[in-house]
């Protein structure tokens, strides 16, 4: 029973754990709005190449952090990293459902980029350092 215990608690901890990073961790992209930049990856099936590459790109992406950065996924009818559903995240984004497609969404909720072909973290960088809210935020 001692064992117990501990495997009990984890579920709790995780769930503090994520209210703690505020409302980017379990609700939309709407309440992202003015707190966050969100970049979509969307692609038809997690075995594309496009899909693999472009999350190697932002997995060692240092600057994300300093920028503001969350990023969903839109694989299939999967969605990682916010409540909103594929179709809702597709449609609002025109994203088409078998095809690979990077967004990126600054603060105020406008599309800053888009691409049918995955997006180095250098460019997404030059593209958030680009916008006005960045610049004024650096200043």
């Amino acid at each position: 029973m001692r064992l117990l215990f501990p495997v009990l608690l984890v579920p709790v901890l995780l769930g503090v754990a994520c209210a703690a990073h505020g409302a980017a961790a379990a609700s939309g992209i709407d309440a992202m709005r003015w707190q966050r930049r969100v970049v979509v990856v969307a692609a038809a099936a997690a075995d594309d190449p496009r899909l693999l590459a472009q999350r190697r790109a932002l997995a060692g992406w240092q600057g994300a952090a300093d920028r503001d950065v969350t990023v969903v996924a839109v694989v299939g009818r999967v969605v990682e990293g916010v409540d909103d559903t594929a179709a809702a995240l597709r449609g609002r984004f025109a994203l088409p459902p078998d095809r690979f497609s990077v967004v990126l969404v600054g603060k105020d909720g406008h599309v800053a980029l888009r691409s049918g072909e995955p997006v180095g973290a250098a460019e997404l960088a030059g593209a958030i350092d680009a916008m006005p809210m960045r610049r004024a935020g650096q200043r």
